[in-house]
C-alpha cells in the first residue's frame, strides 16, 4: 500500500511538473509576442525613478509583433526615445503592417518644453503632440449605409450587431495638446514631479490623494487641444471623405497619488470639444464631456502587495445641432469603455458609462523563473484584474433614458510592470460576444 501511494505521489508530482512546464512555455510566448510588443507604445509619467535612483534617459530600439482584429498578424518596428530632447520628456515613432492590409506610422512626444524659456508661466506648459497615418482594408464602421438595415440608425443603443458598413480608407489625424500647470496644490512648488519607486511601487513623492481641496492636492490643468482628422472610405455601401478639425478646451484636477498606477486618490476631467466647420470640416459641432475616476486602497496581505478598488465615472452630451462624427464625441466600444464591444459600437448624441476594477499585484512574479525574458523586459510585477463595466448611448441626455436597457461587460485582464511602463491585456464579455483588448495604461486614465 505504502509503494503504491508512492508511485501514485510520483505520478502526481510528474504530471504537475509537466502542467507548469507547459503553462510556463505558454505564458512565456505570451509574454514575448503580446506583452513585449505592448511595450513599445507607452508613455512614462515623468520625472520618476526606478528602485530609487534616477532614471529619466533611455532608449527603446526593436522590431515587435502582435494581432489584432484590425491588423491580423502584424510586424512592427518601434524607436523611443525617454529624457530626450529634454529630462522630463520623451518621444517615440512606430512603423507596423498586417495580413489585413493594413499599415500604420504613428508618433507621439510628451512632456515637451518651449526651448529657451524665460518665462515662468512658460516654464508651467507643456506639450503632448501625436500623429497617426494609417490605411486599412475591410474595416467596419457603425455609420447608416448598410442596406439591410433602412429604418435603423447604426450604432443606436438598440441597433443590430451587424449594422456596420466596411470598406477601405485613410484615417489620418492630428493634435497637439498644450497644458498649462496652476500654481496651486502639489503644482504651487513642483513644476516636475519625482515620484520614489521601488521594485514597481511608490515608495514617496505622491502628488496627489492628500484631501479633497485642488487648493492644496494634486495637479491641476488647463488644456488647449488643437485636432484634425480625415477619412476616406470605400466600400460597396459607402464611399466618400470626410473630416474633421477644432478645439478641445478642458480642465483636468489630477489627484491621484501615482498616476501610472494609482492607489489613492481621484481624477476629474471636463472638456468640451468643438469642430467650428472651417478649412475641409465635414460640418461643425459641440460636444460635452464629463468623467471622475476614483481609488481605494485595500492595503497588502500575505499574498498580494497591492489591492486597489477603481471606479470610473463618464458622460458626453451634444450642445450643437449637428452631431459628432462616430468615431468621437458620445461613443462607447473598444479600448477604454465597454470593453467586449468593438471599437465605437455605439455612437449617438449622448453617452453614460460606469465601470469598476479589482487590481491586485501578487507577491509571486512568474518572470523571475525566466531570466532571459526578465533580462529584456524588466518586469517588476504583475496585476490581475476582474472587471465590470455598464454604459448605453441615447439620441438626448436624459437620466432615466440613460439607465435603462444598459449594456454590460465582464472580464479580467493581466497588467505588467516593466521598465516604468504599463502594459495591460483584457478578455471581456458582451451580449454580443468576447474581445481582446492590448493597449498602454489602465483604462481609467485620462
Amino acid at each position: 500500500m505504502l509503494e503504491s501511494s508512492n508511485h501514485l505521489a510520483n505520478i502526481s508530482q510528474l504530471l504537475l511538473a509537466k502542467f507548469r512546464h507547459h503553462l510556463n512555455r505558454a505564458f512565456r510566448s505570451l509574454a514575448y509576442c503580446g506583452l513585449v510588443a505592448l511595450l513599445t507604445i507607452a508613455s512614462p509619467e515623468v520625472g520618476h525613478s526606478a528602485d530609487g535612483e534616477a532614471s529619466s534617459q533611455g532608449t527603446l530600439s526593436l522590431p515587435y509583433g502582435f494581432y489584432n482584429e484590425n491588423f491580423g498578424l502584424a510586424g512592427a518596428y518601434v524607436y523611443a526615445r525617454i529624457g530626450y530632447p529634454q529630462p522630463q520628456s520623451m518621444v517615440l515613432v512606430t512603423g507596423m503592417a498586417g495580413t489585413q492590409g493594413a499599415g500604420m506610422l504613428f508618433g507621439l512626444g510628451q512632456n515637451l518644453r518651449f526651448p529657451g524659456r524665460r518665462s515662468a508661466n512658460l516654464n508651467r506648459l507643456f506639450l503632448d503632440p501625436v500623429f497617426s497615418i494609417n490605411y486599412s482594408e475591410d474595416i467596419d464602421a457603425f455609420v447608416n449605409g448598410n442596406p439591410s438595415f433602412p429604418d435603423e440608425d447604426a450604432g443606436s443603443n438598440n441597433s443590430d450587431k451587424d449594422n456596420f458598413v466596411t470598406g477601405d480608407g485613410w484615417d489620418n489625424f492630428f493634435r497637439v495638446n498644450f497644458k498649462y500647470l496652476l500654481p496651486i496644490g502639489h503644482g504651487r512648488n513642483q513644476i516636475i514631479p519625482r515620484y520614489d519607486v521601488k521594485h514597481g511601487m511608490l515608495v514617496s513623492g505622491a502628488t496627489g490623494g492628500a484631501s479633497f481641496n485642488p487648493l492644496t492636492s494634486g495637479r491641476s490643468f488647463v488644456e488647449l487641444r488643437p485636432f484634425y482628422r480625415s477619412q476616406e472610405i470605400d466600400g460597396n455601401d459607402i464611399s466618400g471623405d470626410f473630416a474633421t478639425n477644432g478645439l478641445d478646451i478642458g480642465l483636468f484636477w489630477d489627484n491621484r497619488d501615482f498616476p501610472p498606477n494609482p492607489s489613492t486618490g481621484q481624477g476629474l476631467r471636463l472638456k468640451a470639444s468643438t469642430d467650428f466647420g472651417l478649412l475641409d470640416s465635414s460640418g461643425s459641432w459641440t460636444v460635452a464631456q464629463l468623467e471622475f475616476d476614483q481609488y481605494f486602497s485595500l492595503g497588502a496581505t500575505d499574498r498580494f502587495r497591492q489591492r486597489v478598488l477603481a471606479f470610473d465615472f463618464w458622460t458626453a452630451d451634444t450642445l450643437s445641432d449637428n452631431s459628432a462624427p462616430a468615431y468621437t464625441g458620445a461613443t462607447l466600444g473598444g479600448l477604454w469603455k465597454l470593453r467586449g464591444y468593438p471599437s465605437q459600437r455605439f455612437n449617438d448624441r449622448a453617452a453614460i458609462y460606469y465601470g469598476a476594477e479589482l487590481r491586485l499585484i501578487p507577491k509571486w512574479n512568474p518572470f523571475d523563473s525566466w531570466p532571459k525574458i526578465q533580462k529584456h523586459v524588466g518586469v517588476e510585477w504583475i496585476q490581475f484584474v476582474p472587471f465590470v463595466e455598464v454604459g448605453r448611448v441615447a439620441p438626448s441626455w436624459n437620466v432615466d433614458e440613460l439607465h435603462s436597457d444598459m449594456k454590460w461587460v465582464a472580464g479580467g485582464g493581466i497588467r505588467v510592470w516593466a521598465k516604468g511602463f504599463l502594459v495591460r491585456v483584457d478578455l471581456a464579455f458582451s451580449e454580443e460576444g468576447a474581445g481582446i483588448q492590448m493597449m498602454v495604461g489602465h483604462p481609467f486614465q485620462f
